[in-house]
């Protein structure tokens, strides 16, 4: 696939201090594709970040909320493979180019996703409990195995959300926007893999990339 076809769309809120380390990541990625800054609560923090990088940044009018700043920064990156990166996190930089491979793989493609890790209280953590169940969840779906059964994914969907948010680009063409629907209050990335596990297609899972999904101290998951 062209690397032109692929955004991350970084979703910035309020004045995150991990917001830079995010971009930085995505700045050094092997295989460089488009980066979008955007974001529902404009202000002098990020619009700085986002001129720094010379990376374009996009503003929704309205009131913030979770499905409608996360669909709106789908619509911003123009692009229809794209991935939402989370403000706090840090990808792989080989996230983009294994991406890239498994879209020239899987024409089919619905979405890509990766394994992660937690940055938790200022540590890496890469194995723990919650982790290792996770992957064994999605061991079925490795690196393209069972990756078309709508059956084995209802299957790993139907017992949880293991799928890390991030780290998941999606294939607009293929699913359809908008992607997130709004007016849930939480596991709105659940509904939405959920829902898109009913298509043909392939959700491909790549355990070999771990990017790293930060958790706020006041957080128990």
């Amino acid at each position: 696939m062209d690397e032109n076809n692929h955004t991350f769309a970084v979703c910035a809120y309020g004045e995150s201090p991990y917001l830079e380390e995010c971009i930085q990541s995505l700045l050094a990625q092997t295989v460089s594709t488009g980066i979008v800054v955007a974001t529902s609560t404009s202000n002098e923090h990020i619009a700085t970040l986002a001129s720094k990088y010379d990376l374009p940044l996009y503003v929704r009018d309205g009131q913030s909320g979770i499905a409608a700043d996360w669909n709106y920064a789908i619509e911003a990156a123009n692009t229809p493979f794209v991935t939402v990166a989370h403000q706090d996190d840090i990808y792989s930089e080989t996230y983009a180019e294994e991406m890239l491979d498994a879209v020239a793989m899987h024409p089919d493609l619905l979405v890509f996703f990766t394994n992660y890790g937690e940055l938790r209280n200022g540590k890496v953590v890469d194995d723990n409990k919650l982790l290792t169940i996770k992957r064994r969840m999605l061991a079925p779906l490795e690196n393209g195995k069972h990756a078309s059964s709508i059956f084995v994914r209802r299957r790993i969907l139907s017992l949880g959300s293991a799928i890390c948010c991030p780290s998941v680009t999606i294939n607009t063409a293929a699913t359809g926007t908008p992607v997130f629907r709004e007016g849930l209050k939480s596991n709105l990335d659940w509904e939405a893999w959920e829902r898109l596990s009913k298509l043909s297609g392939v959700f491909y899972y790549d355990s070999k990339i771990l990017m790293h999904h930060r958790i706020h101290e006041q957080s128990e998951t």
